[in-house]
């Protein structure tokens, strides 16, 4: 990990920050929110790939944040058309939102969605906040929002109502039964904490004191989007199990039958050093089913510690007993 994303760590972890200057080393208090963006190694997102191998990320940052959202550019005709328009008339000194032609586009992407709405396809959430053909979009002032934001953050402290507490309780439940396995569970209290900070944000913005039920749906529906598109494999379906091993081009349990192949031939040699080919050769001897490609299969061990890279293509097996 490098060391912005280990500074990243610990003020999302333990909401504090370490300095050092002139020998003197000061822990100071920071209580933030944080908004990142990255894109994926070599500019493309594989989605035969977790979130954390496709952004080079430890997944103990990654799992510190509530949401995560997958933004990939689908081919869409319609779509395309309508924001290809929107960005060439900001550049000649129009006003889209008054332009009639990308309002008919917005028509003909509204009907769109209306159709996908009946068959299904569509999330409450995405209903929800969708502008309708008819809606003017009257926007805030970004000076009117800071104030807005500042002054909920600073006066309003939501508390959760009953009615609230037992559906997000219900959804937590219900996630951790779906997703029991011989293997651990990625469904954890983080996930029925980041659902309580999400409901006290939803009432907090509307300058509620209390989170109604509808807090509690709404905060919901984000987090089945958010759950979707990180455990979503290639084919579409939902895979939990490809956050355990942290690598998603391996079948559940392979790494440990390999990393467990690894420690019997220590044992045997006295000896926790292996090169990439003796870790390849050991791969077919035992017929192991990585998936991809190997090299990726051994840097996912790599980061998660199982195998240290000593120099190039040698690695130490760090549960061997020597």
């Amino acid at each position: 990990m490098s060391s912005d994303h280990d500074a990243l760590l610990e003020a999302m972890e333990q909401q504090s920050i370490s300095i050092a200057k002139a020998g003197i080393v000061c822990n100071l208090p920071a209580r933030t929110s944080v908004i990142a963006a990255a894109n994926p190694v070599g500019g493309h997102y594989n989605k035969a790939k977790t979130v954390s191998e496709n952004l080079k990320m430890n997944s103990a940052l990654l799992s510190r944040f509530d949401l995560i959202f997958i933004m990939l550019d689908k081919p869409d005709a319609l779509r395309d058309q309508f924001l290809s328009e929107h960005v060439m008339l900001m550049h000649t000194g129009n006003d889209p939102l008054k332009d009639q032609a990308l309002l008919s586009q917005r028509s003909q992407l509204q009907a769109t969605s209306d159709v996908m709405r009946e068959q299904g396809t569509t999330s409450p959430l995405l209903d929800k906040i969708m502008m309708r053909p008819d809606e003017s979009l009257d926007l805030v002032p970004p000076p009117l929002l800071r104030k807005y934001i500042a002054y909920a953050r600073k006066y309003v402290q939501p508390r959760l109502s009953k009615d609230a507490t037992e559906v997000l309780q219900e959804f937590y439940l219900k996630l951790r039964t779906n997703r029991q396995s011989v293997d651990s569970t990625p469904i954890t209290t983080r996930q029925l904490e980041s659902l309580i900070r999400l409901a006290e944000a939803r009432a907090r913005i509307e300058l509620r004191e209390h989170v109604t039920k509808e807090d509690a749906t709404d905060v919901i529906h984000l987090m089945k989007y958010s759950l979707f598109e990180a455990f979503e494999d290639e084919i579409g379906d939902m895979d939990f199990s490809r956050s355990q091993m942290g690598t998603g081009m391996s079948k559940r349990g392979e790494p440990k039958r390999f990393v467990a192949h690894l420690q019997r031939l220590a044992d045997e040699s006295y000896n926790n050093i292996f090169t990439y080919q003796q870790l390849y050769q050991a791969a077919q001897n035992i017929n192991l089913q990585y998936g991809g490609d190997f090299h990726d299969f051994i840097d996912s061990l790599n980061n998660q510690s199982y195998l240290l890279k000593v120099r190039p293509r040698v690695y130490r097996l760090t549960t061997g007993n020597m």
